[in-house]
C-alpha cells in the first residue's frame, strides 16, 4: 500500500517563510481559518498568544503551510508545513527538497531565486546531470536542477 505524506520543515518564521516558498514554487499558502481560530480561543482550546497577526489575517502561530494547485489521487493535497522551532539552524539538513526546473531554465531560476534572498552554496555534476545548491533565507539546502 502507498502513503500520502507532506514534509515538514523546522524554520524560525512560518509565516514568512511559507510565502517564500509558495513563490518560489508557485504553489499556494494555505488560508488561515480566522472564525475557526476565535472559536478555539473562546472554548479555551487554545489563547490569543498561540495566534499572530500575518500579512493582516489572524494565524496560527506555531505553523504555516503551502499546497500543490492539485491534489494527489486521493484527493489530499501536496503538502509541505512549515513549523516554528526554539533552536537555530546550525548544521546542514539531512533531508532537502529538489526543485526540478529544466536545464534550460535553471540559471534563470537561480538568479531569480537569489535576488529573492536565496544563497548559492555550490553546484554539482554527476554525469549528465547538473545541479546547483541553494539555501532558503533560513538557511534550509535545496537543490536546483
Amino acid at each position: 500500500m502507498a502513503y500520502d505524506f507532506q514534509v515538514t520543515v523546522d524554520c524560525a518564521d512560518p509565516h514568512t517563510l511559507a510565502d517564500w516558498w509558495a513563490e518560489t514554487l508557485g504553489w499556494e499558502v494555505e488560508p488561515s481559518d480566522e472564525s475557526f481560530i476565535k472559536e478555539m480561543i473562546a472554548k479555551g482550546m487554545a489563547t490569543e498568544a498561540d495566534t499572530t497577526t500575518h500579512r493582516g489575517v489572524l494565524v496560527w502561530r506555531i505553523g504555516a503551510a503551502i499546497r500543490h494547485p492539485e491534489a494527489l489521487p486521493s484527493g489530499r493535497p501536496r503538502r509541505v508545513l512549515f513549523q516554528v522551532v526554539p533552536e537555530p539552524k546550525t548544521v546542514k539538513t539531512r533531508i532537502h527538497l529538489d526543485v526540478w526546473v529544466g536545464s534550460e531554465r535553471a540559471e534563470e531560476e537561480h538568479e531569480r531565486l537569489l535576488a529573492r534572498g536565496a544563497t548559492l552554496l555550490h553546484r554539482g555534476r554527476q554525469g549528465p546531470l547538473s545541479w546547483i545548491t541553494m539555501a532558503d533565507p533560513e538557511g534550509n539546502e535545496f537543490c536546483l536542477s
